[in-house]
């Protein structure tokens, strides 16, 4: 199985695939029934109205945003430092 940067490097380096076309599906290991259990109640059963995957995939891009949004800010700091 290829994890997530694996099919990123292959994507870039073959061009064969839009962003758009590649779908993966994920298995979370070794992870609390719990806190699953809790997410689901209080984050994706009311703002995702049930759908779990919805709620993974926006958390994830808002993850990715930020980080973007963080490093731009910290490279105009250092530049202007």
């Amino acid at each position: 199985m290829f994890s997530a940067i694996e099919i990123c490097e292959t994507m870039t380096q073959t061009q064969t695939a839009t962003k758009k076309d590649l779908r993966v599906s994920l298995t979370f290991h070794n992870f609390s029934v719990e806190t699953l259990k809790e997410f689901a109640q209080k984050i994706v059963k009311p703002y995702f109205h049930g759908n779990i995957n919805e709620a993974i995939r926006s958390m994830m891009q808002k993850a990715i945003e930020e980080e973007t949004i963080i490093n731009h800010a910290m490279e105009t700091n250092t530049t202007t430092i």
